[in-house]
């Protein structure tokens, strides 16, 4: 196995709300020093993913995991490992079901800001919790970390860029092999660190 870096939150043009080109990203991903991943996680589209993954195919240390970000019922809810957008209703414990059954990996989204789903998420079967999204507060994170230690789950960071200043500014560090396979079963496994640019997290461990 290896040691990777991967952002695993990322907007697209493809989310109406986000700057960031699929070309771009994979510049960006081609130019960091060592964050070499990234998910795709527009806001109910997965329309960059294809797009975005043909780009990568021509840099064999470049990966690029499909996902999205879902609007459910009661907050958001990040899907890794997949191309088509799971079935309505879009229940959080509907999408957490889609995702077990194509073997993707669920990810509760900044649970304790704007569009989060606070303590709901603790009614759910779940993969992880984002304890660590670039665009929360250090309370908003502390809070997410309490959540994801107190359901004994793995805590995932995710820069929730949408647009390029904002792109790794946070990120994991995993222990796997560099492919998509690989890198799901890590994070089901807590095998993942997430950090900062600056290692200035200070409750990085579950």
């Amino acid at each position: 196995m290896d040691t990777l870096y991967a952002d695993f939150h990322i907007h697209t043009v493809y989310s109406s709300d986000s700057l960031i080109q699929p070309k771009t990203l994979i510049d960006m991903l081609l130019e960091h020093n060592y964050v070499k991943v990234a998910a795709i996680t527009d806001h109910d589209s997965t329309r960059a993913c294809k797009a975005t993954i043909t780009l990568a195919a021509a840099y064999p240390d470049i990966l690029i995991i499909p996902g999205v970000e879902i609007t459910t019922t009661a907050g958001d809810m990040l899907i890794l490992g997949t191309e088509e957008l799971p079935p309505k209703p879009w229940t959080p414990q509907n999408v957490a079901d889609y995702a077990k059954t194509i073997g993707a990996v669920s990810i509760i989204a900044h649970p304790y800001r704007l569009y989060g789903m606070g303590d709901t998420a603790k009614t759910l079967k779940i993969d992880a919790i984002e304890i660590l999204n670039g665009n929360s507060s250090t309370t908003a994170n502390q809070q997410a970390k309490q959540l994801a230690q107190e359901l004994k789950l793995p805590g995932t960071a995710g820069s929730d860029a949408h647009q390029t200043s904002e792109l790794f500014t946070v990120y994991n560090k995993i222990q796997a092999d560099l492919n998509i396979d690989s890198i799901l079963h890590a994070i089901k496994k807590g095998q993942i660190t997430p950090t900062t640019q600056n290692n200035l997290f200070p409750y990085n461990k579950i």
